[in-house]
């Protein structure tokens, strides 16, 4: 068995903070973008201002198509909802000023029960007094109950908002959450649900005039848009004031090798907090490759060095006498078709990108499971980068800008990253086959035999990170199932300036494994 060691001081437990003001933030933002595609789907025929301008006809939709009509005002009973949330979360949040955050909460309150009563009524009450008014042919009490409706929903709920919308710009401009762009978003999108507001209150006779519904529903649609760049906005601020860049891990910039539209888009998206958050709403895929020619290149290093790489609430797994060591390991490979398992027999249309994965070894105190956390990883495949970064907590994966895994026919390996002006991690190891199974000294004091060592160092099946602010650590569960045997030693030059920031001067210690069937099962949550 190899020679594991507890830490040498025990860690403070981490207290799980509780991010209520992303949660609230994003929700907001998601529900807003789905009350707007359901006015669109289901709503405008009905609405005054909307598709259609004489009161018949919208009396008819609603007739017509009741449950269409109360489906379409539910995403726009959960945004009240939403922003209420939002204005509680801001009251919470220690870094806001309290005397904002309190009258935005009580604005929006204000603002949900005229809101909310009139959307009752017209889902119910409204859709009674539009059969009625299609089946007698007079549609004068309809058009007053909706007049009436309107002031309530698009007039006194909408004040409200604004006004509780306006609590949160000096809510989060006083905390330092903002920017010019912010400031031109603010005055533009609460000076143009202030306009339409204010035409609702104009007489009826005006009101009802065509050109005039048009305005309020044009000037609402303009400023729901801009409502939705602002909660943007915001939410990318407040994500990165939680997650700052970091040298290493999740967190690190993104750069892409090229230049152009593709590339200056992809840094955007791949930097961006809030683009990550969103992905983690999207249930992860199963995927599958048929790896070929794996290099291993290991490190034993002096454990304290490798400490500050380790995300909170885990903790390093020390090897050797008194846990002075730890293991430090750069695998590259050649994938087999990259991608998601349901495909099948159609997963060959997939590329086969070179990838390279650099991690420590690491353990969950509170569940004893050992897994490996990767502190910075690579791939030539733009796509699957994206996709992994915004998609999967704990791969921080980048774009080299050339990489190959060639073997040659004397057996001899060749494993090349070259970041280029990317921010991809760099590795150049020309590798023969060798019989020497015998360890050096340092190795050693860790293991009794490289069996053991390798034992110690293969069968990782689980990839593992701590998602910040939340109090949950992500497992990846891998199905790899590589015999030991398989495992072939192997000798030579390995040159790496990214290496050298985690290992120094260490040797490393390599092998190949000619091919391995990867599978990424299942993420999991743990406290």
């Amino acid at each position: 068995m190899p020679i594991l060691a507890p830490p040498l001081t025990d860690s403070p437990g981490h207290a799980a903070t509780r991010p209520w003001l992303e949660a609230a933030l994003i929700f907001t933002l998601v529900i807003h973008g789905v009350g707007m595609l359901s006015m669109v789907l289901f709503l405008l025929p009905g609405i005054p201002g909307g598709t259609e301008t004489e009161v018949a006809a919208r009396a008819a939709h609603l007739a017509e198509h009741p449950w269409r009509w109360r489906i379409g005002w539910l995403p726009w009973q959960l945004t009240a909802v939403s922003d209420l949330l939002l204005g509680v979360a801001l009251v919470g949040t220690a870094w806001i000023r309290k005397a904002p955050a309190i009258m935005g909460a009580m604005a929006t309150l204000a603002a949900i029960v005229p809101d909310q009563l009139a959307q009752y009524w017209w889902t119910w009450e409204g859709v009674s007094l539009a059969r009625h008014a299609v089946e007698v042919g007079d549609f004068g009490a309809f058009q007053e109950f909706e007049s009436r409706i309107f002031v309530l929903t698009a007039g006194w709920g909408a004040a409200g908002y604004t006004l509780g919308a306006v609590c949160w710009t000096w809510c989060f401009a006083g905390a330092g959450i903002w920017s010019r762009r912010l400031l031109l978003l603010s005055v533009a999108a609460w000076g143009m649900f202030a306009a339409s507001t204010a035409i609702v209150f104009v007489p009826d006779s005006v009101r009802q005039l065509p050109a005039v519904g048009a305005a309020v529903s044009v000037g609402n649609g303009v400023a729901f848009v801009l409502l939705m760049l602002w909660l943007a906005g915001v939410s990318e601020r407040v994500l990165r004031r939680n997650r700052p860049d970091r040298g290493h891990g999740s967190f690190a910039p993104w750069r892409h090798p090229s230049r152009g539209l593709v590339a200056r888009t992809s840094n955007l998206v791949a930097n961006s907090r809030l683009a990550r958050a969103l992905g983690r709403l999207i249930p992860p895929l199963a995927m599958s490759s048929d790896i070929v020619d794996v290099v291993y290149v290991n490190y034993l290093v002096d454990a304290g060095s490798l400490e500050r790489f380790v995300d909170p609430g885990l903790e390093l797994q020390r090897l050797g006498p008194g846990g002075r060591l730890a293991m430090f390991s750069v695998l590259t490979f050649r994938h087999g078709h990259f991608g998601p398992s349901c495909f099948g027999p159609l997963r060959r249309l997939w590329p086969s990108p070179v990838q390279s994965n650099w991690r420590i070894y690491v353990r969950n105190p509170r569940t004893g499971r050992a897994g490996v956390q990767f502190v910075t990883t690579a791939i030539t495949s733009t796509p699957h980068a994206l996709a992994t970064r915004l998609l999967s907590d704990g791969v921080a994966m980048h774009v080299p800008a050339r990489a190959q895994v060639r073997r040659d026919a004397d057996g001899s390996i060749h494993a090349q990253v070259d970041p280029g002006a990317g921010s991809s991690p760099d590795l150049s190891a020309s590798l023969l086959p060798t019989t020497e199974l015998t360890l050096q000294h340092e190795w050693r004091q860790c293991f009794a035999s490289w069996r053991e060592m390798l034992e110690y160092c293969v069968p990782q099946d689980r990839a593992m990170c701590a998602r910040v602010g939340s109090g949950w650590v992500v497992r990846q569960e891998i199905a790899l199932h590589i015999p030991l045997e398989s495992c072939r030693p192997l000798s030579g030059s390995v040159v790496s300036h990214a290496a050298e920031a985690f290992v120094g001067t260490a040797t490393p210690l390599c092998f190949g494994v000619d091919r391995v069937g990867f599978r990424f099962v299942a993420q999991k949550l743990d406290r």
